[in-house]
């Protein structure tokens, strides 16, 4: 009796009428959708964030972190992306471009 070979698994060029798009997979498995700098965002996912560069009051080092300025005025801690330690960020915003001002000092 012959051995029988496994089949190989080759992707279909078939359109699937089925297939999730990286929205559906994310919103199924309650995942947040990745930003990455300078990269192409989908606008429709985040439309008023934006990427800034900041530096650690710590370290001193410089690294691009996301800001929200729909979010309004508000005050947030986030950790150096270099050294760990914790930044207050201080998020100024204006009712016409919706962002004025971001400021970071050490927290505490």
């Amino acid at each position: 009796m012959k051995a029988k070979r496994p089949r190989s698994h080759r992707p279909s060029n078939r359109p699937d009428a089925h297939a999730a798009t990286a929205r559906d997979i994310d919103t199924l498995y309650g995942l947040e959708p990745v930003f990455e700098p300078g990269g192409e965002a989908d606008r429709s996912l985040a439309p008023a964030e934006s990427f800034y560069t900041i530096q650690c009051p710590y370290c001193g080092e410089r690294f691009d972190t996301r800001v929200d300025p729909g979010s309004g005025t508000t005050t947030y801690i986030e950790d150096c992306q270099i050294c760990c330690q914790p930044i207050e960020f201080d998020l100024r915003s204006d009712s016409v471009d919706g962002f004025a001002s971001l400021s970071v000092r050490r927290s505490g």
